[in-house]
Parts: structure tokens; C-alpha cells; sequence
């Protein structure tokens, strides 16, 4: 038995999807200038968002593992590739940074009307397709610095799953207490500057 994995029906990918674009949109990750903010550490919205949804899904996947509701094993884990993945996510965050959105995020602003989006989507579509095209010539590279199959990172640094659990939580907490502080900062130097336009 491996629930919730099990019920992957259309219908249940459907629903998901649709609740997954509900909270990204309410959480207002449907807007660019949210990303571009956490890049310039005005608006830890993103990592709040993103950090809470990590910590909830790793907690509750070793929750259901301990109650036999799931099968860690049964789990598919990409093997790790360290170029590919250093090099893709340089890629993918100055794309992020750029255009202020990621997928998920552009999907959910198209479908709120914004046509920005729609460009941003061309993008990754056209990059899709020279990815696909020059796939075997950047085959090697891609390949190269292979980690261990299928290997978490508890087993990676040789350690129990709950200490790499209480390190996720740990980081959330110091993220979510530095956030505050920078964004009361910046609020604080906004609302001089409004106090001193008036004047």
C-alpha cells in the first residue's frame, strides 16, 4: 500500500493541480514582482511559502512511512548528477530572477490574465525544444559527476531521516526569523521615505 501515491487517477491529478494553483495564486506567487522581491530580500514570501510546503511534505511522508500508509522504498529517487543539477540551477534561477516567475507560478498568472506570462511560457518552451535538440551533444556533461543511485540525503551524510527532518525545520525557523527582521527593515525605511515626501 503506498496511499496517497495509489489514487493518481486524472481526477485526483486534476484536483491537486487545481489546489496547488489555488494556494500559489492566494498566497499571491502569481504576481512577479513576489519572486523578484525574495531575490532582493524585500518579501521572504516566497521562502515562507516554499519552506512550509517542503517541511509539511517531508514531516507527512515519514509520518505515513511510520504508519505503513506508505513504502519509502517504493519511492522513485533520481540519481544525482552534480554538474547537470549545479548547472541547471544557475540556469533556473536567473531565469527566475529575470522574468520573476518559475513553471508553476507562470501558469497560474497566465490564467489570471497576465500576458507577461505567456511570454515567459514561449521561453521555456523554446528552451525545452533546444534542450531536446542538442540533448546528445550535452549528453557527457549532463552525465558527468554522478552521485550514488537512488540515494537520499540521509543516507548520503549517513544519518537518520529525523535529523535531516529537524534540520529542514530548523533552517524554516531561522529563515522564517531573519525574513521578519529584513522585511521589518525595509518596511520601516519605506515609511520614512513616505513621511519624508509628505514633508
Amino acid at each position: 500500500m503506498n496511499f496517497p501515491l495509489e489514487y493518481s487517477s486524472g481526477v485526483m491529478i486534476i484536483i491537486g493541480g487545481f489546489f496547488f494553483g489555488y494556494f500559489l495564486e492566494a498566497s499571491g506567487l502569481g504576481s512577479p514582482r513576489k519572486l523578484n522581491a525574495q531575490f532582493t530580500f524585500k518579501d521572504w514570501s516566497v521562502f515562507k511559502v516554499m519552506f512550509v510546503a517542503i517541511v509539511v511534505a517531508a514531516v507527512g511522508l515519514y509520518l505515513f512511512n511510520l504508519l505503513g500508509w506508505l513504502e519509502f522504498d517504493k519511492l522513485h529517487v533520481p540519481t544525482t548528477f552534480f554538474w547537470a543539477m549545479a548547472i541547471g540551477g544557475a540556469l533556473l534561477g536567473t531565469g527566475l530572477s529575470v522574468g520573476g516567475y518559475c513553471p508553476g507560478t507562470s501558469i497560474v498568472a497566465l490564467f489570471t490574465g497576465r500576458i507577461d506570462a505567456l511570454l515567459f511560457m514561449m521561453g521555456m518552451l523554446i528552451g525545452v525544444f533546444l534542450f531536446a535538440i542538442l540533448f546528445d551533444t550535452i549528453l557527457p556533461l549532463y552525465t558527468a559527476a554522478k552521485g550514488p543511485e537512488s540515494q537520499t540525503l540521509a543516507q548520503l551524510l549517513d544519518v537518520q531521516t529525523w535529523v535531516i527532518l529537524a534540520g529542514l525545520i530548523v533552517i524554516a525557523a531561522l529563515g522564517f526569523f531573519l525574513g521578519a527582521k529584513i522585511e521589518s527593515k525595509h518596511n520601516s525605511v519605506i515609511q520614512a521615505q513616505d513621511l519624508d515626501s509628505r514633508d
